[in-house]
């Protein structure tokens, strides 16, 4: 793996517990793994695996892995349709249940990700931060985080930074642990798992107050 086996930047007792954890979880899930690729490849066709750059630790981009949930499908311009368009049943279900994160365990495995963190969102996102919201990237980001149990895409974005950075402040193995056994529960119960009248999350296009100070 490219990555170090402890990263500089990271806590060695998180690091530990998330390879403690991951290299079982890979070697468990990979029958799993093997009968969603072989769905998404006969539903959705290629690429089986979503690559997209995203922000972690610092800010350093890195290469996110995910199944792929949605179809190819473009307007009269060449531009991809809206996700609600691109989003399929089989997506949904796919996303229902968190098994599209299920290849950001090599992300975890790779040290670029850990089980729990503010989730990798879009490089676009990185200078519309505020200041206070930017902290979000002093951890490493995770498949499931403070904001996902709270509320997921429910929140505003002004609220999933809050509880992102809360996270930033008070992380603690304990608090970890707490996050994991909670995220079980939330996907059991599929809460929280868009924004209300969306398919996805909506796009971040800066707190107010950012946007007036670049006027």
């Amino acid at each position: 793996m490219s990555a170090h086996l402890f990263p500089p930047g990271i806590p060695r007792i998180k690091r530990v517990f998330d390879l403690f954890v991951t290299i079982p979880a890979i070697i468990l899930s990979s029958p799993l793994l093997g009968v969603i690729a072989v769905l998404v490849r006969a539903k959705l066709g290629r690429p089986v695996i979503f690559r997209q750059e995203r922000p972690g630790l610092n800010g350093k981009i890195f290469t996110l892995y995910k199944f792929r949930s949605m179809r190819d499908a473009f307007d009269g311009t060449g531009r991809p349709l809206p996700d609600q368009e691109r989003l399929t049943s089989f997506g949904r279900k796919l996303r229902a249940f968190s098994l599209d994160e299920l290849p950001e365990l090599w992300n975890v495995l790779r040290g670029e990700m850990s089980w729990v963190g503010p989730r990798p969102l879009l490089v676009k996102y990185l200078d519309r931060y505020s200041p206070e919201q930017a902290r979000r990237h002093a951890v490493l980001p995770g498949i499931t985080g403070w904001a996902q149990i709270n509320g997921r895409n429910a929140l505003t974005w002004e609220d999933k930074f809050k509880l992102d950075v809360w996270y930033v402040d008070h992380w603690s193995p304990g608090l970890d642990l707490k996050i994991l056994v909670l995220t079980i529960w939330k996907v059991l119960r599929r809460e929280g798992i868009t924004a209300p009248g969306q398919a996805t999350a909506g796009e971040f296009t800066g707190t107010p107050s950012e946007l007036n100070s670049h006027h």
